[in-house]
């Protein structure tokens, strides 16, 4: 069988011979906060001071009603003890999954840190007082782009997304505070599992898991 390479224009990358050797941390039951949202927050924090690019960005697993997977990189912008929460068009393809299954898997990987940290759970709609406030915060351009944007539906081209922006902006020209579309909102993943991994030499990784019991949140180690 051929090797797999990729071709560029002046390097050819020989797939199987990339190597990288995790040597920067260590992760130990001892080392663990004592709930799964602040072991995040402290990874979260150490991601920001790092500089890591897009640190609270997380690629977000969903399957539709027929088990066929998709996933793709969304936001996190809401952390506590009752989940991650991200918001997107509630008629997008990653919301009709949700709405299908109510369940997600959503991982942060901090590559520079050699970490990643995976949620994984139900989901539920966060409340329109939640959805309000973030949406305020939001710049101007973003909440013109969420009412523009036909998410996931296929269009003819870019210039049709370029005549619904402009419509947009005519529609609320006027208007100092452009309300939240009703097709918007909030999705709140409501971890049942948490798994930090925290990349060691040799392979032999740690993983720690924050995992949901009828008697509260257990700690397992797994195999790497």
């Amino acid at each position: 069988m051929a090797e797999a390479r990729i071709a560029t224009s002046d390097v050819t990358v020989d797939l199987p011979k990339m190597r990288v050797s995790y040597e920067v941390g260590t992760l130990s039951e001892v080392e663990l906060a004592d709930t799964w949202h602040d072991q995040l927050q402290q990874w979260l924090d150490d991601a920001i001071r790092a500089a890591a690019p897009e640190p609270n960005a997380m690629v977000l697993a969903t399957a539709n009603a027929d088990g066929i997977p998709a996933s793709r990189t969304v936001l996190a912008k809401g952390l506590d003890e009752r989940g991650v929460v991200f918001f997107t068009n509630y008629t997008s393809a990653k919301s009709h999954d949700l709405m299908a299954t109510r369940f997600a898997s959503a991982t942060f990987p901090w590559y520079a840190l050699h970490r990643q940290a995976t949620v994984r759970g139900t989901v539920e709609k966060v409340s329109y007082a939640e959805t309000a406030t973030y949406w305020a915060s939001r710049p101007r351009g973003s909440q013109l782009g969420a009412w523009a944007s036909p998410q996931s539906i296929v269009v003819s081209g870019r210039n049709a997304l370029e005549s619904a922006l402009a419509n947009v902006q005519r529609q609320f020209a006027d208007v100092e505070e452009v309300p939240v579309p009703p097709h918007w909102g909030g999705w709140r993943i409501r971890p049942e599992v948490v798994e930090f991994w925290q990349g060691r030499r040799d392979r032999m990784h740690d993983r720690l898991q924050f995992k949901l019991t009828r008697d509260g949140w257990k700690v397992e180690r797994l195999g790497p």
